[in-house]
């Protein structure tokens, strides 16, 4: 099989070839490359030493020299060049006590998580496939290398990681591999919240975030996201829904693009449903208040997942407001856009959309044809450049103390007041008129 290696991924593995040592790109490159997908990143494994790699090159960075890694910097471009190695004993469930270092490729592979991530290649030697990462791509299968508990003792990421290319990928994950996954999931609690963060997004943002699904399975989300599973097991009886709490989630976040803030706010947008369960006289299920417990619980769960501020800001916000109607008229709009910020109405529109989607065909047309209504409302606001927010307003604090307003509370409720008028009526907005109405 022939792989088409970078020229400075060729430039490195022959410096080291001709210096003695074996060389070849190893892992995840070599996979995307027989899948025909652009890699990420080119990493390299050789047989020289540290040392060894940082006597061929003159320019290299100790960024895991403990671990054999070394990377070589061609140009601005830096690659990782890291010695074949076997893991000593694993104390936490994630790093090993000690690596040893090895002369033999295969023992190196041996180490690695999944078959398909177990393949190296280089043009002289062609592919080195010890474990049936070829069998296991050409099945679409996401199976450990060994024994998969052995695998997942040694790091217990590896779970997360299984589900996580088979959404990437949109493979099964081989039976005895969810075996193991179900067993051992508790030992995620080891595992660091950045961590357990970072697989989460890719699995969101991947062509297959509904295989969230196989991660309730087996039993991840109730050690990572313990909310979702009661949102599974929370039904919706009731005309606008066909689906469980869990289950409308799951196929909204299939409704919606692969952005990072829009499918965190799809998975946390009805999480507050369960809290807010009631049933009517006649049987119908209702969740008044759901937006707002949503809110609550997207900042609980975002800052235990060591989320930054402003993507759980975002979130939160457009979670609080993903339920609320807004009026089909250009105030009602400009209301909307108000509150929830101008840039964020359209990913609140998106969110809508997707929300629609993932229920049933009761008032589907409806549902459509008002927010085609609403988006053509909110691109004539813009395009006229109408008063949304205090920054717009024809007056400012400035202009307040100039007409005798002394700086306080006082002065932005009069602000506040100010803008209520010009989002009702946009022609209101003049500082002739604003100070008017002071």
């Amino acid at each position: 099989m022939k792989i088409h290696l970078p020229q400075k991924v060729n430039k490195i593995i022959r410096t080291l070839q001709s210096a003695g040592y074996e060389a070849f790109a190893v892992g995840g490159c070599v996979r995307d490359s027989i899948l025909q997908r652009e890699p990420d990143d080119w990493d390299i494994t050789t047989s020289a030493l540290p040392a060894q790699v940082k006597a061929l090159f003159g320019h290299t960075i100790d960024t895991g020299i403990v671990h054999g890694t070394v990377t070589v910097m061609l140009g601005r471009e830096g690659f990782e060049v890291t010695t074949y190695r076997i893991d000593g004993v694993y104390e936490d469930n994630r790093h090993p006590r000690e690596v040893s270092f090895t002369g033999d490729l295969q023992e190196d592979l041996r180490r690695r998580d999944f078959t398909i991530n177990a393949m190296a290649y280089n043009d002289t030697q062609g592919l080195v496939d010890v474990f049936g990462g070829i069998r296991d791509l050409e099945a679409k299968i996401i199976r450990c290398v060994g024994d998969p508990r052995e695998r997942f003792g040694e790091d217990a990421l590896r779970m997360m990681r299984a589900v996580r290319f088979s959404a990437q990928l949109g493979f099964d994950v081989e039976e005895g591999t969810k075996e193991a996954v179900r067993e051992q999931a508790p030992d995620l609690c080891h595992v660091s919240a950045e961590r357990i963060q970072a697989e989460l997004v890719k699995l969101l943002c991947s062509p297959h975030p509904d295989y969230l699904r196989t991660a309730w399975e087996l039993g991840i989300t109730a050690q990572i996201l313990p909310e979702f599973d009661r949102a599974m097991k929370t039904p919706q009886n009731h005309p606008h829904h066909c689906y469980s709490v869990g289950e409308h989630i799951l196929h909204s976040l299939s409704a919606i693009e692969a952005d990072r803030v829009l499918r965190l706010t799809m998975l946390f947008h009805d999480l507050g449903k369960p809290q807010c369960h009631t049933v009517d006289e006649k049987g119908l299920d209702h969740f008044k208040g759901h937006g707002a417990a949503g809110r609550d619980m997207a900042d609980h769960i975002m800052t235990r997942l060591k989320f930054d501020n402003a993507t759980k800001e975002q979130v939160m916000k457009l979670v609080a407001y993903h339920d609320n109607c807004v009026a089909e008229t250009p105030a009602g709009v400009r209301r909307a856009a108000s509150k929830i910020g101008p840039d964020n109405f359209p990913l609140l529109l998106a969110v809508k959309r997707a929300d629609a989607a993932a229920q049933s065909s009761y008032l589907q047309e409806e549902k459509r044809k008002k927010l085609d209504h609403l988006e053509e409302i909110y691109r004539e606001v813009k395009a006229s450049s109408q008063c949304l927010t205090l920054k717009d307003l024809a007056v400012n604090g400035q202009d307040l103390i100039a007409a005798g307003i002394r700086p306080g509370p006082a002065m932005g409720e009069i602000l506040k007041s100010l803008l209520e008028l010009v989002l009702e009526d946009p022609q209101c907005n003049t500082k002739e008129y604003l100070l008017t109405k002071i």
